[in-house]
């Protein structure tokens, strides 16, 4: 297949094809196409940025084209991979088209994303999550999905969504073309590849682990503290659009907001931004408005921006197979890139395992390979003092682990005791910081209720010793008899307020106004 114009493609999808310049095929899409458009399952893996999106996007639009029933289902481990196969879709459809679509990814608005999904949409592309949850909530139907394409299967296994693939393809029925690409080639994905796919045709093209040839790499040794300098004096000694990787959303934005402030023009992306700001931060860049993208791993695989000349890992990744993507966002379509390792001390295992990955025929020097536990003393086996009864030492294989411990709590952690104390409490038992609170409280709210009614006396019954029981309100007949309990108070000032208030068996008294002299009524 040396170009497009033998496939006998849909008038359409030809012109399209034509308008996109899409003259020469890529190996892989030479190898992929014509399997899918005989209907067949295809399971494709190539180095990133040969052409997967339109190895699998040119066969799914020709499917919607030439059959007017039947929806097509594209699911992609990021937002920003699948904002690409839409418009890549868009572009391959026409202007024109009326085949309506659906884009499904988190961070947007589930309302919008509802509407799509009312009009009955014949493709739709999203992330796994995202569509799992219109599957569960009945907003999307997918009882009439004739393809489904599995984009970057890996990197959507990496990320977790397996159980939530799982549940899509349920609701997809049987009878279907399914077409599969990955950079890489697991064993746990050719499982899935043998779940999902009915005897489907094999196509790689080159070696999945090893970066195109049009990339230099280079590699720079230097300690922690002089890394930002070493950093900002590469970034003086190149030319063009450069992105840099580090580990962390964190770190992502204090390295833009640090280069901001040495006159760099940078921004970053991750994982936490808002969908608005993350797809206005890729058009911008793609636009040429800012020269400098400081990005995790979120775009490490799928972003295709043709302009990013250099590659720079200011820290390695955690996954060996993730440098290779990383340094695949350069070098697109066959141009010239370069890759830039700043390489710490601290990084000496990360950076061994990617080389050994790039290269099996490397094998570990001692200085790699022996890890911390071979540097610690060997481990003395216990006698008597921790053994059993007879003598016998505890052996590291003899010995339970924390995980195999009884439900029934009989082997305990050393940390917890106090913990569990604490919270088995019975609920007999009363708080040391409450009562006196309380008690102070109930005391204050019966003195201010004895006052407002002045007849009303404390309880003194045998509920009274409840201390947190109710008091037993009193009508006019039944209180008790003041003079008894206010015998103290009948003297002084205090007479005055209560003058008249008394209870039913205490004399009644009165003052004369001039001499202002207690008198018996």
């Amino acid at each position: 297949m040396n170009n497009f114009d033998g496939l006998g493609l849909h008038r359409v999808l030809a012109k399209s094809l034509a308008h996109m310049k899409y003259d020469k095929p890529t190996p892989i899409q030479a190898q992929a196409i014509p399997f899918a458009l005989q209907g067949r399952d295809v399971m494709g893996s190539a180095q990133t940025g040969t052409g997967k999106t339109a190895a699998f996007s040119v066969p799914l639009i020709e499917f919607l084209l030439r059959n007017e029933r039947g929806t097509a289902l594209v699911m992609t481990p990021t937002r920003e991979l699948g904002k690409q196969v839409m418009d890549v879709m868009h572009q391959l459809l026409g202007p024109k088209s009326n085949i309506k679509t659906a884009f499904l990814i988190g961070g947007e608005p589930m309302g919008k994303q509802c509407n799509q999904l009312r009009n009955r949409p014949r493709l739709i592309v999203g992330t796994p999550g995202r569509i799992s949850d219109h599957v569960r909530r009945a907003n999307l139907d997918l009882d009439d999905t004739r393809f489904l394409v599995l984009d970057e299967m890996d990197r959507m296994l990496d990320m977790g969504f397996s159980i939530q693939i799982d549940d899509i393809v349920k609701h997809i029925p049987s009878e279907r073309q399914t077409l599969m690409f990955s950079a890489t080639m697991p064993d746990n994905i050719m499982k899935m590849a043998n779940k999902y796919l009915d005897n489907p045709e094999r196509v790689s093209v080159g070696s999945t682990f090893n970066p195109a040839k049009n990339i230099k790499q280079e590699v720079i040794h230097v300690s922690m503290d002089d890394k930002y300098s070493m950093l900002v004096k590469e970034l003086h000694a190149r030319d063009g659009s450069i992105i840099i990787f580090v580990k962390t959303k964190r770190n992502a934005d204090k390295m833009a907001k640090k280069l901001s402030n040495d006159e760099f023009e940078a921004e970053a992306i991750h994982g936490d931004l808002q969908q608005r700001k993350r797809d206005r931060v890729i058009r911008e860049y793609r636009n040429k408005k800012f020269r400098i993208l400081v990005a995790t791993d979120v775009i490490s695989r799928g972003l295709d921006v043709p302009h990013v000349e250099h590659v720079i890992n200011y820290d390695l990744p955690q996954v060996p197979e993730d440098y290779i993507h990383r340094i695949g966002r350069t070098a697109r379509a066959g141009a010239q890139g370069s890759a830039l390792c700043l390489i710490s001390p601290q990084d000496g295992r990360k950076w061994h395992a990617i080389e050994v990955l790039m290269d099996p025929s490397k094998k570990s020097s001692n200085k790699h390979a022996r890890n911390d536990n071979s540097k610690r003393k060997p481990r003395k086996s216990y006698g008597k003092k921790f053994g059993d009864n007879k003598g016998k030492s505890f052996s590291k294989d003899s010995r339970r682990s924390r995980d195999d411990r009884s439900e029934g709590g009989e082997e305990r952690s050393f940390n917890k005791p106090k913990k569990f104390k604490r919270d088995d409490r019975s609920e007999g038992e009363k708080s040391f910081s409450k009562p006196k609170r309380f008690k102070r409280d109930n005391d204050r709210d019966g003195e201010r209720k004895s006052n407002e009614s002045r007849g009303e006396t404390r309880n003194t019954s045998s509920e009274g010793d409840k201390p947190f029981s109710k008091k037993k309100s009193y009508n006019k007949d039944s209180r008790p008899n003041r003079s008894d309990s206010r015998k103290s108070n009948n003297d002084s000032s205090s007479g005055k307020k209560f003058a008249n208030k008394g209870g039913n068996n205490s004399p009644k008294r009165k003052f004369s106004g001039d001499s202002k002299k207690r008198t018996a009524a």
